[in-house]
């Protein structure tokens, strides 16, 4: 097995099409190296090392590669002519992650490895540059003691212990930034820095280049498993069995002093789309300064720099003397990142995230990968993409991540709005949307305060990635320093968060948790808003309105329903709703849950009077009080889905929960029904089940009452001919519920059928309708060769299906379900995604056999499912009718299906 792969000099032995091995970042180093791009030389040691680790040990890698990773080393010091080391001619390595699925900031990075007292003595001598020498070497203690030798903060309210370390030197020089320490301080902070490793971690410094390397490479591999990248897997359903692959480089240094820089690019605006090569970069420093955030980086292209400088209030003859962009700084190799950024975008075919260093005029790029992006700019980079014929209709579609769109569905602020809201402080539009919330400032807090139901904003410093569970759960992040490529904004876009960074005017206060803006100290739980378009922060709640639904967001949903097989339905219980579904797309209603409607207003009354009575004429006269609500219902879904189906199931819950549970209502309920209390608690008594998901409900109640399910019947068709009369096009579809016996669907259906002809005799007029199912009971998927027979549609409850299939109550199953997870049990939440192993076996199952009895037989699910890419996918793969999803669903199931039918 090979382990390892190098590259360098134009040479690979490695490509892009071998990233599952190499992982992202390797196989492009690898094929920039092809392209002739200027990469540093390396090697990258394979993901089957990664699985080989986590499943063996450290031990068992170090067998297998040692001798491999020596000849790799040797590899790197043939194209440099330095030695790994050795401090007379010392060569430094930079080991960095990398997966097959880019993971942002996610895993560990180790730069300047290889040094120790010696070679930073060498290395100042060589260089003529004594502060660059010691500045690598504390920025390689400070990262090695934090990533691999463990030295974090002690809790959430710390800083980081080597930037207090830091601040301290800082304050008894009486400077306020980092380029301001000379060589003696930076000296005094390496040392410091090595007593403060030793004291809390009780290691001495290794000074042993070959012991660093394997610490390092250690480190790597273990963070594949760190609680921040398992997060992000589960987030982003990216598997824990890929691992990462770690590569390893010659350094090449930014903070070599004024000649040199560091930076990140993007070829296209990853927060709009728009076509306009931008980014961030810092003279003097290294990759980590830029998107940490500690210190607020300039801009690459002067224009990019002149609208940063007026959104921060700086006239042009400040930012040019103080924040001039690399187009003026260093025009050649500004002119050559253009180039090359142009050059890999052709290659790719795709908007690039690049990382580069300047070392003494010289560029080298250190990364390329196809970039995190919002949800608006990834629908506009697609389209334009295929504007200018760079990818094809197909490309488009494959292109679009099905739940980012979801950004794009949620309302914006209010135009009138915004111009009355208090402005209390500006930084920059990292990431754009609109986001209210109550401020928070640790991300455990947000955590918990979204679990109680509250809207929160996260507030920091800065953020790291170990704020990712806060971010996730935050409608918004505002932070006070970094720049549009910080962590902050990566993170925050490719989230599709709403986040402003850099507002450096705010003031931070972890310990009081407080920050002060706009003349005002605002204290956890205040309210603010931000609008990640434009930077801006207001005080208080901001009013919304709905999203526009034109433009290239119109354009990629037709080219979706150009290629789809499958339709997209709603569930959808009103008709505001159905409305806002046929609006996103929805070509028809797959789920109405005629049992919501009975909640309302006085027809709860009219229900609990049918529940109460004691006889059939009883419960017929309360029946007859909730006809005409519910046909009324159904003319206004019938009129808002004109011309598409509208499926609409019986009653499905059992009846005591329309009854009331406490003593004061049930008196009041007795007297508006002029029976006693005690006939009430008999009533609601005898409706109590031990277990009521698998009682007395669904075609139960209609088998056993026949008079509700004849009601219901006669108030959808009578609907359907009211609503024709007036000119729409009506496709009734009565859906009956919970069948697991075929009996129960042929006495359903006669009653159906009996009841509908009653009404067209009635009526002398007749419409269209469909009976069919909803399987949810595994027992109906076994016979549904039978059941086909009387139904002319089945529609998959997956959410009933999969919480009888696994035996997991949906109520209960939050008890152990997350533990489940990251023991390995389960891989996901099977209510969210579908457990294609062994309920989709089932709903397969029933497919074939449905079809084997009725060959064109309508399929489609209902469930939550039915909104979730990948089990949308599914549903396409067995050349499903429809999916039915909630109308903000709509959109992302309409993409997946349209995908689904590609892949297929």
């Amino acid at each position: 097995m090979k382990t390892i792969y190098t590259f360098g000099n134009g040479k690979a032995e490695g490509r892009a099409d071998m990233r599952d091995l190499l992982g992202g970042k390797g196989a492009n180093l690898a094929e920039m190296n092809l392209i002739g791009v200027p990469v540093p030389p390396g090697f990258t040691i394979t993901t089957d090392v990664c699985k080989l680790y986590v499943s063996k040990g450290r031990e068992a890698v170090v067998e297998l590669i040692k001798d491999d990773v020596v000849k790799s080393i040797h590899h790197i010091e043939s194209l440099t002519g330095n030695k790994f080391d050795d401090p007379d001619n010392p060569q430094l390595v930079s080991v960095r992650s990398g997966a097959p699925i880019s993971m942002p900031g996610m895993m560990d990075t180790v730069l300047n490895l290889g040094i120790n007292d010696a070679v930073a003595e060498t290395l100042a001598k060589k260089s003529g540059n004594p502060r660059f020498a010691w500045d690598s070497y504390r920025r390689f203690v400070q990262m090695y003691g934090d990533v691999v030798l463990g030295m974090k903060p002690q809790n959430k309210t710390d800083i980081d212990p080597f930037e207090e370390i830091i601040d301290k030197v800082k304050a008894e020089k009486g400077v306020k930034l980092d380029i301001e320490l000379d060589v003696d301080d930076l000296k005094k902070l390496t040392v410091l820095f090595k007593e403060a490793v030793k004291k809390n971690t009780g290691k001495e410094f290794p000074t042993s280049a070959w012991d660093q390397l394997w610490g390092a490479i250690y480190a790597v591999f273990d963070s594949w498993n760190n609680d921040r990248a398992i997060l992000y897997r589960q987030m982003n359903q990216i598997p824990d069995e890929i691992g990462t692959a770690v590569n390893v480089q010659a350094m090449v240094y930014g903070n070599m002093g004024n000649t040199s820089a560091t930076g990140v690019a993007f070829s296209r605006d990853a927060a709009t789309g728009e076509n306009i090569f931008n980014g961030e970069y810092l003279i003097n420093a290294q990759g980590e300064d830029v998107v940490s955030g500690v210190r607020t980086p300039q801009q690459i292209m002067t224009e990019g720099s002149r609208r940063w400088a007026e959104l921060q209030g700086i006239d042009e003859e400040e930012r040019k003397a103080k924040y001039p962009s690399l187009e003026e700084t260093m025009p050649e190799c500004a002119a050559q990142l253009v180039e090359i950024q142009q050059r890999l975008e052709n290659h790719y075919h795709d908007m690039q995230d690049m990382e580069f260093t300047i070392q003494n005029g010289k560029l080298w790029l250190l990364q390329t990968r196809n970039g995190k992006r919002t949800g608006a700019a990834m629908v506009k980079i697609a389209m334009d993409l295929l504007r200018e014929g760079q990818i094809d209709e197909k490309t488009v579609i494959k292109r679009i991540e099905p739940t980012k769109l979801d950004e794009l569905l949620h309302p914006v602020f209010d135009k009138a709005a915004l111009d009355s809201a208090r402005r209390v402080a500006k930084g920059l539009p990292a990431s754009p949307g609109a986001a209210s919330g109550q401020i928070v400032f640790f991300a455990d807090d947000a955590e918990k305060w979204a679990q109680d139901g509250k809207q929160v904003i996260m507030v920091r410093l800065e953020t790291s990635p170990e704020d990712l569970r806060g971010m996730t759960v935050a409608q918004g992040i505002l932070t006070n320093r970094g720049g549009m490529t910080s962590h902050a904004a990566v993170v925050a876009r490719g989230m599709g968060k709403c986040c402003v960074s850099g507002a450096g005017e705010i003031k931070v206060s972890y310990k009081n948790r407080t920050v002060e803006m706009g003349g005002k100290t605002y204290h956890e739980g205040d309210w603010i808003s931000l609008n990640g378009s434009t930077g801006k922060v207001y005080d208080g709640q901001v009013k919304t309105v709905d999203v526009d639904m034109s433009g290239d967001f119109k354009a990629v949903m037709d080219l979706a329903d150009k290629y789809t097989k499958m339709q997209v339905y709603t569930n959808a219980d009103s008709p505001r709703d159905a409305k806002v579904a046929r609006r996103f797309g929805a070509k028809g209603i797959g789920l109405c849950r005629t049992e919501h409607m009975f909640f309302e207003g006085d027809r709860i009354k009219a229900m609990r009077e049918m529940i109460i009575a004691e006889n059939v004429e009883r419960r017929k006269a309360a029946l007859a009080k909730l006809l005409p609500l519910q046909r009324g219902d159904f003319e206004g879904m019938f009129e808002a889905m004109s011309g598409y189906e509208v499926t609409i199931r019986l009653l499905d819950p059992p009846l005591h929960e329309f009854v009331p549970q406490d003593t004061a209502a049930q008196e009041e309920l007795a007297q508006e029904l002029g029976v006693t209390l005690d006939h009430i608690k008999h009533v609601v008594a005898s409706l109590k089940e031990v277990n009521p998901m698998l009682g007395h409900r669904g075609c139960r109640l209609g088998n056993t009452y026949p008079e509700i399910t004849e009601m219901q019947t006669r108030a959808i068709i009578e609907a359907a001919i009211n609503v024709q009369d007036k000119g729409f096009e009506v496709h009734p579809k009565i859906m009956i519920p919970l069948v697991g016996v075929y009996n129960e669907i042929k006495t359903q259906a006669d009653i159906i059928n009996r009841t509908a002809e009653a009404v067209f005799k009635e009526r002398g007029k007749r419409v269209s309708y469909k009976i069919g199912t909803m399987i949810e009971i595994p027992r109906a998927a076994l016979i549904a060769d039978q059941i086909a027979k009387v139904a002319d549609f089945f529609s998959f409850g997956t959410n009933d299906l999969t919480q009888m299939t696994f035996g997991y109550s949906r109520d209960d199953v939050g008890k152990f379900l997350n533990d489940y997870i990251k023991a390995g049990i389960l891989k996901n939440d099977p209510f969210q995604i579908l457990d294609q192993e062994g309920v989709g076996q089932l709903i397969k199952m029933a497919a074939q056999k449905g079809r084997a009895t009725k060959p064109n037989i309508n399929l489609g699910i209902c469930g939550e499912h039915g909104g979730e890419p990948s089990s949308v996918k599914f549903c396409a793969s067995l050349n499903f009718d429809y999916v039915s999803c909630s109308p903000y669903r709509v959109p992302i199931a309409r993409i997946a299906a349209a995908q689904g039918a590609l892949e297929n």
